[in-house]
């Protein structure tokens, strides 16, 4: 399998770190909807990342409906979803706001870095959409044990993480990090495991 995409990009990152913890092995090829859009074009016409070019060739899209496809290629021991409700439903939960807050805090770079004047109103917006789905998940961070369900990382705690460590990264001045200590201390545990280590996002 090939992964697509910059691992700048939290949905990118996501699929990379699930891939690693579920022991698929792949190739990383770090190709910019920017900066290489011909070149992207050329492996998904939709030039979308992530990308995920399986083995036959097919191509997938979406780092939701990537994972879920991951989910299918290993074992149910090695996979990072719960499989029972209520963890299952919890895990949803949890997954669906780290990524509102992940596309919220994407849409905060958009507007600063792609516009020359900010729209204001817009901004207040999303970053309060942003902050809100961080003070979900501060609510949770803060039950973790050491995981958000449990001893063992499921991937809600890859999702939340990662949504987390790119906020951060980008938007902090708009998220800030002293609101959120259970978050801060969570990321840090996820940040420091070898899986994650090695897929920075910087």
């Amino acid at each position: 399998m090939i992964l697509v995409g910059m691992l700048d990009s939290p949905y990118v990152r996501r699929c990379a770190i699930s891939m690693k913890l579920m022991d698929i092995r792949f190739e990383h090829q770090a190709v910019s909807v920017f900066r290489h859009f011909d070149r992207f074009r050329t492996i998904n016409p939709v030039v979308k990342a992530p990308s995920l070019v399986c083995d036959d060739g097919t191509v997938l899209m979406d780092s939701t409906l990537i994972v879920d496809y991951l989910e299918t290629c290993v074992e149910p021991g090695r996979a990072l979803m719960p499989a029972a409700s209520p963890a299952r439903r919890e895990a949803l939960r949890l997954v669906g706001l780290a990524m509102a807050a992940c596309e919220k805090c994407v849409q905060i770079v958009y507007e600063k870095e792609q516009r020359a004047v900010p729209d204001a109103k817009w901004m207040d917006r999303v970053v309060g959409q942003a902050n809100t789905a961080f003070a979900e998940l501060e609510k949770a961070a803060a039950k973790a044990r050491p995981w958000l369900q449990g001893e063992e990382l499921n991937a809600a705690d890859v999702a939340v993480a990662v949504a987390w460590r790119f906020g951060q990264y980008y938007d902090s001045a708009e998220v800030p990090a002293s609101k959120y200590p259970a978050l801060v201390a969570y990321s840090a545990r996820a940040e420091a495991l070898p899986e994650f280590s090695s897929t920075p996002l910087d």
